[in-house]
């Protein structure tokens, strides 16, 4: 049996996106964190301006994810994210015990 721990993921995907592609992202990665553990929430916090520009961008979507997984899933969630066009930035944390 492998452990599981709760983490809470930040993802900033381009505002360029059409509300419908970026429902489509969203809904990946959501598909993607059920496969491997338990989706609590998804809070969509929507467009709002970057601190600093991000690959000539000024504008961001961002989503938070909490979920529970296998303390080896982030690594490979994080390599997903890593390799899509579609996001900026993101962010895994484990939350506190």
């Amino acid at each position: 049996m492998s452990i599981s721990r709760k983490y809470e993921t930040v993802i900033i995907f381009k505002a360029t996106l059409s509300e419908e592609d970026t429902a489509a992202q969203v809904e990946k990665f959501k598909s993607l964190i059920s496969a491997n553990g338990t989706l609590d929430t998804v809070d969509e916090w929507g467009k709002r301006r970057l601190a600093y520009p991000i690959n000539d961008e000024n504008e961001g979507y961002y989503v938070q994810f909490n979920y529970t997984a296998p303390v080896d899933f982030p690594a490979e969630f994080d390599r997903q994210l890593k390799i899509s066009d579609n996001v900026l930035r993101s962010l895994i944390l484990e939350q506190g015990k």
